[in-house]
């Protein structure tokens, strides 16, 4: 169930809403869990039915290894400890290594050593790599005594709660717990329901008008670049930059609609986004893309390597580890892989030159205007190039895209668009039609380039969530364009979101 169809927009929200508010009014806290809880395992199970035994058994898998290491917080019992949560970390990796990384590691070992080992067909069960990275947090965070002992319901609501269960924010334990298990958990609140609305609907904005209408550019020329077809400078460029933009509008939006529907029911969720590609290098980026994924990689895997106690060389190392496997949680391929690693050697550059910035005694964040917007469009330059990576289904097509954004196979516009601009006759080596962008019309390649147009002013002058919440006039929005937005809604076709396959 999608959170952009009409089932659940017309059906599951409002039902289970209606049902929530009026058990808490009531009073009925344990049966409005138990209702909430049975809401969004049937919201998961909607997908595919035989997956809710994993999720389920999952639960009850963590919840008992949490138990024992909540039981076990003496002294006397650290090995006992330790192993349960080598235990649970174990189990919950091994699960989502079966599931999402058992065919590329059986693929790879048969290339590198002649294997003929079989693959399996495995179908990836939607949201595991956000609900186990839900769960591990959970059980380090217990391990270290930062947890308190909950019933199993409230942790089956932890881990299941329906807004963030598929694609997050990644959520911790205690960020969400204590408003659940508070007294006046789930009873209406008009101001939040209202700001809940509001961001539901700007999140299915950006999802219905900007995302899945940059889809087909981005599809057409990068499903091109996997034959033989020579890219132009035009084609590559512009599915470059709509797949920069249409992954962004694709998952912030997905995260304005969970974080709008945990206001619904008085949970806050962590902002996701920060306007990303506002970013003056790839530190500041990883501060603003993904924000939750980017704190749990940092506090869950860079800082137990060592993070950056241990010296420079150890630090950079650290962060190319951390990076690397970042990459690869994305997807079993090796240009997920790829994509960290280059993130990760950005991210080592950085810190390098402010080593050297320090050193020379020129400090870090006092640099002119000008210096920053420079700063501002490199580090945009290479988010795109990494991009390319990220959505490339091999090194073999990325390589084309790339080759064709360098212009090594021309530039080629329609002949009305330079009979309109004759002055780019000077630089354009051919004329004729760009089909993969825009089916050969004038009318479409102009459509895809206001559609651009409208996503770079959004994503490097338009106000984000963060700063309107932090004005507390988010909910000043849904006047304008509410019902414009769900006429287009009712009108398009029902695409999933982007990190679904994640």
């Amino acid at each position: 169930m999608l959170f952009n169809s009409k089932e659940f927009l017309l059906a599951f929200l409002p039902l289970t809403l209606v049902i929530l508010y009026l058990l808490a009014r009531a009073d009925y806290h344990r049966l409005a869990v138990t209702w909430l809880v049975a809401a969004c395992l049937f919201f998961y199970g909607w997908w595919n039915p035989p997956y809710l035994i994993l999720l389920v058994l999952s639960i009850l898998f963590n919840y008992t290894v949490g138990g024992i290491l909540i039981r076990r917080r003496s002294d006397d019992d650290v090995k006992v400890r330790k192993f349960a949560l080598i235990l649970g970390i174990g189990g919950n990796l091994a699960a989502l290594g079966y599931f999402k990384y058992f065919n590329f590691f059986v693929n790879n070992l048969n290339g590198l050593f002649s294997l003929s080992l079989s693959d399996k067909s495995i179908f990836l069960p939607l949201g595991i790599s956000f609900f186990t990275f839900h769960q591990i947090a959970y059980l380090v965070d217990t391990y270290r005594q930062e947890t308190t002992p909950v019933s199993l319901g409230h942790y089956a609501l932890f881990v299941s709660f329906f807004p963030q269960l598929i694609a997050g924010p990644i959520v911790r334990f205690h960020e969400v717990m204590s408003r659940l298990t508070s007294s006046d958990a789930f009873k209406l609140d008009l101001e939040q329901l209202g700001a809940g609305i509001t961001l539901l609907l700007l999140g299915m904005f950006k999802k219905v008008c900007l995302a899945d209408g940059l889809s087909p550019y981005v599809t057409n020329v990068f499903h091109a670049a996997n034959g033989p077809v020579a890219l132009t400078f035009f084609e590559s460029w512009g599915a470059a930059l709509c797949y920069t933009l249409q992954i962004y509008f694709d998952f912030s939006g997905y995260s304005d609609m969970a974080i709008g529907m945990g206001l619904m029911m008085g949970v806050n969720l962590p902002i996701n986004f920060n306007s990303p590609y506002k970013a003056v290098n790839f530190i500041d980026f990883w501060r603003r893309w993904h924000m939750s994924l980017s704190r749990f990689l940092r506090d869950y895997l860079y800082i137990p390597l060592g993070g950056n106690r241990k010296g420079k060389f150890r630090r950079y190392l650290n962060v190319m580890v951390t990076m690397l496997l970042g990459g690869l949680w994305h997807g079993a391929n090796w240009t997920f892989v790829f994509w960290g690693g280059f993130h990760g050697l950005c991210i080592v550059i950085n810190h390098a030159w402010h080593n050297l910035r320090a050193w020379l005694g020129w400090p870090v964040g006092q640099e002119r205007r000008w210096g920053r917007a420079l700063a501002q469009m490199l580090t945009f330059f290479f988010v795109v190039v990494a991009w390319v990576f990220f959505r490339a289904e091999t090194f073999t097509a990325a390589e084309r895209v790339l080759e064709g954004m360098a212009g090594i196979n021309g530039m080629v516009l329609p002949s009305q668009i330079l009979n309109l601009a004759p002055f780019l006759k000077h630089f354009i080596s051919g004329q004729g039609t760009v089909p993969l962008l825009a089916d050969g019309t004038v009318m479409g390649f102009i459509e895809m380039a206001i559609l651009i147009g409208i996503g770079l002013s959004l994503v490097f002058w338009g106000r984000n969530l963060y700063e309107m919440s932090q004005s507390r006039r988010v909910y000043l929005l849904i006047p304008t364009f509410a019902l414009a937005m769900q006429q287009i809604f009712f009108a398009a076709n029902v695409s999933p979101f982007l990190y679904f396959r994640f």
